[in-house]
C-alpha cells in the first residue's frame, strides 16, 4: 500500500530502530512504547489485519514473537512479557497494517492490559459452541 507508514518502515523506506530483520519481517522498537523495550513485528508485505494475512505468514509472525520474547527477556531482564495483536479499531488497532506488539513487563511498570473477568453461563456456552461448530 502506497500510503501505509508500516509498509514504508518494514521495507526500509523510513528509518527505524531495527532489532531484527529477515525476508518476511522487520522488528522495530516502538516510538510510543508501553514499556522499556516495546517492539513491533511488521511483515514486509501489506495485510490490514489477521483476517487478511495468510495463515502461514501469521504462523511465522507468532513463531518469531516467541523467539524475540525469549531473546528480549534475557537481554532486558524483564519480569514477564506480553505478546499482543489487535484487529479492527474496536479492538485497539490504530495502524491498519498487521503487526504484533512485543511488550516486556517489569514489576511496577504501570502497564495495564487486564480486564474484569466475566462468567461463562451454561446458556452462553451452549450457544457459542453451536455457533463456533464444536
Amino acid at each position: 500500500m502506497q500510503d501505509c507508514i508500516f509498509c514504508k518502515i518494514a521495507n526500509g523506506e523510513i528509518p527505524a530502530a531495527t532489532i531484527y530483520e529477515d525476508e518476511d519481517f522487520r522488528v522495530i522498537l516502538d516510538l510510543g512504547p508501553a514499556s522499556k523495550g516495546h517492539a513491533l513485528i511488521l511483515p514486509k508485505a501489506h495485510y490490514a489485519d489477521v483476517y487478511e494475512i495468510p495463515e502461514e505468514l501469521a504462523g511465522k509472525a507468532f513463531a518469531l514473537a516467541a523467539r524475540m520474547a525469549k531473546k528480549m527477556t534475557a537481554a532486558l531482564r524483564c519480569d514477564g512479557f506480553n505478546i499482543l495483536q489487535n484487529n479492527k479499531e474496536i479492538a485497539g488497532q490504530t495502524v491498519f497494517h498487521f503487526h504484533v506488539h512485543l511488550i516486556p513487563r517489569y514489576e511496577g511498570d504501570g502497564v495495564n492490559l487486564t480486564w474484569a473477568q466475566g462468567t461463562l453461563t451454561e446458556e452462553d456456552k451452549k450457544t457459542l459452541l453451536e455457533k463456533l461448530g464444536k
